[in-house]
């Protein structure tokens, strides 16, 4: 089956366009479902906008005073150490 590009294309443009019209058609319908919407949108918005500031402080910020000693501090903690690190023998 010969299938052109500009076919599948536009098969995919009208997929995404009823795929838009079905989700702007049902929440045009909603009632009650707006009301949650709304309150779904504030809770996220309390809790990545304000409690950000409250529980997790700026801690590279207040804790170093250069770039130089954040990057340091950083990579110290990502990176795996190798002080009393063993190579394990293979088989057991």
């Amino acid at each position: 089956m010969n299938v052109s590009p500009e076919k599948d294309t536009a098969g995919h443009r009208g997929l995404l366009f009823r795929l838009y019209r079905f989700y702007r058609d049902g929440f045009r319908q909603m009632t009650v479902g707006r009301t949650l919407w709304k309150i779904i949108f504030i809770k996220v918005f309390i809790l990545f906008a304000v409690l950000k500031f409250f529980f997790f402080p700026d801690f590279l910020a207040t804790t170093f005073s250069t770039d130089r000693q954040r990057v340091d501090y950083v990579m110290e903690q990502l990176t795996p150490s190798t002080q009393g690190y063993t190579n394990p023998v293979q088989g057991e």
